[in-house]
């Protein structure tokens, strides 16, 4: 019923997986990459096996030696990005038999001695293409950064200091990385474990799935669904009540759905029952706004995504301490947190905010958090021509305001609007229907992150989201970015400069700045690094 009314839909992976002979109803899983030649091919067979199974993988490569470094046959080590190609190579080749593309995290922690070759590894459009990178940032390279101090970097080996460098210059680095290219993202490993149930009794976690949202324990997976907060508002008001039954079916739906899934590995399936993580998340969160006539960067609309994710948290989590009392814990809950506190979970995390590609498509509704890309744009999922849609509610708004016998000057409005994607600069068009229709990039950074930021604090795993930048932001921006949503405490962070790559999933035809952009200098980066 929920699924029919679009108020609730689980990941992709439960249409493409369940009643089928594989089975899989997760998308997210994390491998561990030793530092042994068997460690790191053994780890590209299971990555083989879950593609082909149609799951997406994480790892966090800073456990293996450095380029250049001795190994035990008096040979010397290839390092992290030369294996990575391994990884890249078979994403590639599985990717070609099956019918869901194969894709993948690669973090890198800040003080490897790699550090440099991983952050330039995309530089080339092409290169390592299956691989999402983020660097793993913990607050002391953080307070580094912002201090202007020197920083070392480490062989994971033997623990030996290789270069001692400035912080601040290595940041640099990977932000001008970042506004060429859109990689790397961050990972804030101290943010990603600061509420971590099993910090002391399982060790940290290191990695993320795919798209960042979902920190695992290695062979750990997750089961993720969203709710369409679009469905919840009638007469300007949120339902509350049936937001939280669809909540408590949803947490149960998933917690279901770790028992039902089969996984092509068994490590996987022990990690799956032992700690039993689900990710309830949202979708179509711009159109509740819309709906309510919230300005999306307003400090109205924060508070509301803190009430929002609160309340559904809130209610997960109750769900969730039902469902143990129904059936028990999950396993790993004797020494965590929970157990400390007496409370009684049947899942370690329940909430995530996943970025709902296919199902928000499937629901028509934005992705996750996101404001909508634009009202009216192009999606090149499907053909060259690519798919143009136009968001339906900015659409009533305008022919109810442009009624009164003006048919014709909406559909002008509407032709312009395709071609802006912004209302913005579209004479005519009502002063509340700009303030409320705000789109990606009419939207300053700051408030993507703070709105990022207001839903980490109410989500158990983490926040997937794009920090939109237009076409002629600078260097210094990202810088910006990246520096307040560490200190927001958000758990990682994905940027993306309009036009920064060759091909792009969301695009409109207009330009997405006001401002001129010819003759703008590109800012060229001096890929290598001094010791001080």
């Amino acid at each position: 019923e929920m699924m029919l009314k679009r108020e609730f839909m689980p990941a992709g992976c439960y249409f493409r997986g369940a009643g089928t002979k594989s089975g899989m109803l997760s998308n997210c899983f994390v491998l561990p990459v030793e530092d042994s030649i068997e460690g790191i091919f053994e780890a590209v067979k299971w990555t083989a096996q879950i593609h082909a199974a149609g799951g997406g993988t994480g790892y966090n490569f800073s456990h293996l030696r450095p380029k250049g470094d001795t190994i035990g046959g008096g040979g010397l080590a290839s390092g992290p990005v030369n294996f990575m190609r391994a990884f890249d190579a078979e994403t590639s080749i599985v990717m070609q038999g099956g019918t869901h593309r194969g894709a993948n995290m690669g973090i890198l922690n800040a003080d490897h001695p790699d550090i440099m070759e991983f952050i330039t590894c995309k530089t080339q459009e092409g290169e390592i293409a299956n691989f999402n990178i983020s660097v793993g940032a913990t607050d002391a390279f953080m307070e580094a950064v912002t201090g202007n101090k020197s920083w070392n970097l480490v062989n994971p080996r033997n623990g030996k200091v290789v270069m001692t460098v400035a912080a601040k210059k290595l940041f640099d680095q990977m932000v001008q990385l970042a506004w060429k290219t859109g990689d790397p993202g961050m990972v804030f490993l101290d943010n990603l474990n600061k509420d971590n149930p099993l910090l002391k009794s399982q060790g940290p976690i290191e990695s993320t799935n795919v798209c960042g949202e979902v920190p695992l324990y290695p062979f750990e997976p997750c089961n993720l669904g969203s709710i369409n907060l679009a469905r919840f508002v009638g007469e300007n008001k949120i339902n509350w009540e049936r937001l939280k039954e669809v909540s408590r079916l949803a947490t149960r739906f998933l917690d279901d759905g770790v028992d039902a899934s089969k996984f092509p590995l068994r490590q996987i399936t022990w990690a799956a029952r032992a700690n039993r993580r689900i990710g309830v998340g949202i979708m179509g969160w711009a159109e509740m706004l819309y709906q309510l006539k919230v300005r999306y960067d307003s400090d109205e609309a924060v508070k509301l995504a803190r009430k929002v994710m609160g309340f559904i948290r809130k209610t997960c989590h109750e769900e969730s301490e039902r469902i143990a009392g129904e059936k028990g814990v999950f396993p790993n809950w004797k020494g965590s947190e929970f157990e400390k506190q007496g409370k009684k979970r049947r899942n370690v995390a329940v909430t995530t905010i996943a970025p709902t590609g296919t199902i928000s498509m499937v629901t028509d509704c934005s992705s996750g958090i996101e404001p909508v890309f634009a009202l009216s744009y192009v999606k090149n999922v499907v053909d060259e021509a690519g798919l143009t849609y136009t968001n339906p509610y900015f659409e009533q708004a305008l022919t109810e305001s442009l009624s009164n016998g003006k048919r014709g000057k909406v559909g002008e409005v509407l032709r312009e609007v395709v071609e802006q994607g912004s209302v913005q600069n579209i004479l005519g068009v009502p002063k509340w229907i700009k303030e409320v229709y705000r789109v990606a990039y009419d939207i300053e950074p700051a408030w993507h992150v703070k709105m990022q930021a207001a839903f980490q604090e109410f989500t158990d795993n983490a926040v997937s989201k794009t920090i939109n930048f237009p076409v002629d932001a600078s260097a210094e921006d990202i810088e910006k970015a990246y520096i307040l949503a560490w200190k927001l405490g958000c758990k990682g962070i994905t940027v993306y400069r309009d036009q920064s790559k060759a091909v792009q999933i969301l695009s409109t035809k207009g330009p997405t700045s006001a401002k001129a952009t010819a003759g703008k200098p590109v800012i060229q980066s001096k890929l290598q690094l001094e010791p001080l």
